[in-house]
């Protein structure tokens, strides 16, 4: 592809329709699908879309998130099939910065609806990645694929201090988009369900704002919405080695279809705001474990030196305290589990009660959540300070398959 910066949206046959086909009625792929590397000269170009991987996982976090949810209510296996092709095509075309369909937006016949909303017409792509997952119950009996559900993939069990929603968690398919641009972001969701129409349903989305996560050296560490530089000691892109044994699945792991794929646990976890803001600033490092100007560990100068736990203060107690949630989750004390974390802020106004409706929608990959998130949650819904200002109220598992090839579409593998 030769452009990338500056790169804009505009409808796609037209020209000399040199693009290349998928084979899905009313879609191409242009030279997204041609396996042509694709690097972003700025923050506002492409990530490119295949590869072993799906991109959206190791990609530098973006600052914008919309999250969503379907369900499936085909009861046809090809219908589903025909829908994750149609959606790949589209997803290829979404995120190199172009309209979808034969027309796009704007170039249709007038007496019929445009084939692309048309919102983020003139915008670039602003690094818009669209990762994938599967839920476990998409694996029942109505599409014959409960003998491909993967060990790995469990249902969640209940962990102290959840009230979840059932209306706010599960769901057949999980779609993440991340962008730079959050119009960007909620045009691809909007577009995939509006394909979606008759086939899935959304289940509940998300919104979410200002990146809590790294996942590159690169960047800076964010902060959450406690006024904490969040996710420190991240699982990062340039750790190959490490991300071979916390991310990726192995070829000895199994199944076949999942290899190159991680597992997607999320979590919406409301923060009590207002309890925490009326909360010592004392406290609050001692909770966290940090400082929160520096980020520090507590007894510590820099945000990443190693954090002691056997340091004392003058009276015995240790520096970081025992409750304290850097040391309930680090890798030392959960058999030298980590996640490669990607959540984001959210606020969705208020609750009716003058309180905001304010926290983090987690979002963790890992290899093995059996192994990795759960273990870890259970140490901290047990023992963590922190749960005094924050409760998980949504909550889902999904497989992410690798990523695709050309040609290919999303889950390709599972229904071979």
């Amino acid at each position: 592809m030769s452009e990338h910066k500056g790169i804009s949206r505009r409808g796609l046959f037209g020209a000399a329709g040199a693009a290349v086909a998928t084979g899905v009625a009313g879609y191409a792929a242009h030279s997204v699908l041609s396996g042509e590397e694709v690097q972003a000269a700025d923050n506002t170009g492409p990530v490119e879309f295949h590869g072993r991987h799906q991109a959206g996982i190791v990609t530098p976090a973006q600052d914008r998130l919309h999250f969503a949810a379907f369900d499936v209510t085909t009861t046809k296996r090809d219908e589903l099939i025909s829908l994750l092709k149609e959606w790949t095509a589209a997803a290829a075309l979404l995120t190199a910065g172009r309209d979808i369909g034969q027309y796009g937006a704007v170039n249709g016949p007038g007496e019929a609806p445009p084939e692309d909303t048309g919102e983020a017409v003139g915008l670039p792509p602003a690094r818009l990645t669209l990762t994938i997952g599967f839920g476990p119950s998409l694996f029942d009996k109505r599409f014959g694929l409960a003998a491909k559900r993967p060990a790995a993939l469990v249902d969640l069990p209940h962990f102290i201090g959840d009230d979840l929603d059932p209306e706010r968690s599960g769901g057949d398919i999980a779609v993440q988009a991340c962008s730079d641009d959050p119009q960007v972001a909620v045009h691809a969701i909007r577009n995939l369900a509006r394909i979606g129409f008759g086939t899935v349903a959304v289940r509940y989305s998300q919104l979410g704002f200002g990146r809590t996560s790294s996942t590159s050296k690169a960047q800076t560490t964010p902060r959450n919405l406690f006024g904490f530089k969040d996710g420190t000691n991240n699982l990062k892109l340039e750790d190959t080695a490490k991300l071979e044994q916390q991310l990726w699945v192995q070829q000895a792991d199994g199944p076949d279809w999942m290899v190159g794929g991680s597992y997607l646990v999320s979590r919406r976890i409301r923060m009590n705001i207002e309890i925490w803001d009326r909360t010592s600033l004392g406290e609050q490092e001692s909770i966290i474990g940090r400082g929160k100007g520096t980020g520090a560990p507590l007894g510590k100068a820099d945000e990443f030196d190693a954090i002691d736990f056997t340091a004392k203060k003058s009276d015995g107690t240790p520096k970081v305290p025992m409750d304290s949630h850097v040391r309930l989750a680090h890798p030392d004390f959960n058999k030298g589990a980590e996640l490669l974390r990607r959540g984001y802020n959210f606020v969705d106004g208020s609750d009716g009660l003058g309180r905001l409706d304010a926290g983090l929608f987690f979002l963790a990959y890992q290899r093995d959540p059996r192994k990795q998130f759960i273990p870890v949650q259970q140490q901290l819904s047990r023992s963590d300070a922190l749960n005094e200002y924050i409760v998980h109220v949504g909550s889902g598992i999904f497989a992410c398959p690798g990523g695709v090839t050309p040609g290919g579409y999303w889950g390709d593998k599972l229904f071979a």
